[in-house]
């Protein structure tokens, strides 16, 4: 019998084989050859995503970078009291806003260049290289000072939009005439200029601080820089108390039921959703049927409160899960109530992640443009919001007129425009990262 037992022993052991694991040098160095090449796959890619953004920025900062100084010209004005009050009799402020302002540049550069008098086409083109514009400047200074007229004063004035092109070394000089905007006629006068040292460069400021126009040299962003603000507003005020309110519904006190489930699932939903459906919803529901005024920060405000609402309900879920339940259980223990728990424990815990959560679809909301198109905001805007119901654009919608615009000198106002609204999105970011840092030594 003992006999027996050792052969079937003797079998199952023989039949069954056991394997160890193979630590001979050869097998190591392939299991360290294949964790070298992952690693050089992830630093690759994480080198090529920062190649190509290093790229993307590099492109527009070298087209919008000349946006944020322009080229003027030194012009004798003479004030002529004939041009500003040719009735006579005593100045009068309503006869100075009514006042020829162009006509005093005409007669400075005609006076400069005399030699176009008498030929419409020099003529024409001697008045194209001043901004059309330029007369406001005139305006405001005899409004703030009447007693200009009559005088002679040195006055900068902004070159037009081809001129200015050409300052910046944008036009291709050895091209011939008819292949360039600005003639060889003109180019001359701006030498002759030049060389005088009537022509310098100065800080755009009036890109800061001026709205939109149709004019290259006189367009700025703040209008929509304005509108943005007052947009964000609304959206900051709507969805943050909803969605903090919903997440913490929907995560402390929320009965397990389908309703419930069905509700987390749409909310899942409306995160994927595009932004363009929310535009449509603010066309058909703010606009036509509440009847809320068009282009208003108020409406675009509502639109991308709905679209950001499930963004910061997700993070703000995220965030009370991520509060460990012995807090709840120790307050419980010595005595609150579920709200005081929520209140008191879990909330002010939970608040870094709610904020970076917020502050991270504010900041996607401060870059949409499809819903905003669909409820009007693309309309032309020059004059500054003063409330959330006046007409308005905001940053993105200014950035795709100025790119939709067929003159050169936009393509700077537009990677500019991009410059200024990156630089909003990195500020934004930077705030929620301070944010999040402070609560976090509070907690």
């Amino acid at each position: 019998m003992n006999n027996t037992l050792s052969t079937s022993l003797g079998k199952s052991t023989s039949s069954k084989t056991i394997r160890l694991p193979d630590f001979s040098g050869p097998h190591l160095a392939k299991r360290y050859a294949s964790e070298r090449r992952f690693r050089i796959l992830g630093i690759s890619s994480v080198g090529a995503a920062g190649i190509i953004l290093l790229i993307l920025l590099s492109s527009i900062v070298s087209k919008g970078y000349s946006a944020f100084w322009l080229h003027k010209v030194e012009l004798n004005i003479t004030f002529s009291s004939e041009v500003l009050n040719p009735d006579g009799g005593a100045v009068e402020e309503v006869k100075l806003k009514e006042a020829n302002y162009l006509a005093l540049i005409h007669n400075a550069l005609k006076q400069k260049f005399p030699a176009a008098i008498g030929n419409r086409c020099k003529i024409r083109m001697l008045y194209g290289i001043i901004s059309p514009k330029a007369d406001l400047v005139l305006r405001n200074m005899v409004l703030s000072n009447p007693s200009l007229v009559g005088t002679t004063k040195t006055v900068s004035l902004k070159l037009s939009d081809d001129l200015d092109n050409l300052s910046k070394g944008f036009i291709n000089r050895d091209l011939p005439e008819s292949d360039r905007r600005v003639k060889d006629l003109q180019i001359d006068w701006y030498d002759q200029l030049k060389s005088e040292g009537h022509i310098h460069s100065v800080f755009n400021t009036d890109f800061f601080t001026t709205g939109d126009s149709r004019d290259p040299e006189e367009a700025g962003i703040y209008s929509a820089l304005i509108g943005s603000i007052l947009t964000l507003t609304i959206t900051l005020l709507i969805s943050f108390p909803v969605g903090v309110m919903a997440a913490v519904y929907l995560e402390e006190f929320a009965p397990n039921n389908r309703f419930i489930d069905f509700i987390e699932v749409n909310i899942n939903n409306l995160a994927a959703v595009p932004s363009i459906v929310f535009g449509l919803l603010g066309l058909a529901v703010f606009l036509n049927f509440f009847g809320l005024p068009r282009s208003a920060p108020l409406v675009g405000g509502l639109v991308l409160a709905l679209m950001t609402l499930p963004t910061i309900i997700i993070a703000a879920r995220s965030a009370l899960k991520a509060v460990s339940p012995s807090i709840r259980e120790a307050a419980l223990g010595l005595g609150a109530s579920p709200l005081q728990v929520v209140t008191h424990h879990v909330l002010p815990m939970a608040m870094p992640g709610i904020l970076t959560g917020t502050i991270i679809g504010m900041a996607q909301a401060l870059g949409e443009t499809a819903p905003l198109l669909m409820i009007g905001m693309v309309a032309f805007i020059v004059d500054i919001p003063q409330t959330f119901t006046d007409p308005a654009t905001v940053m993105s919608i200014q950035v795709y007129i100025w790119a939709d615009s067929p003159e050169r000198a936009f393509v700077e106002r537009t990677s500019a425009g991009i410059m200024v609204l990156l630089s909003f999105l990195v500020l934004m970011n930077a705030v929620a990262i301070l944010l999040r840092k402070r609560f976090e030594r509070r907690c």
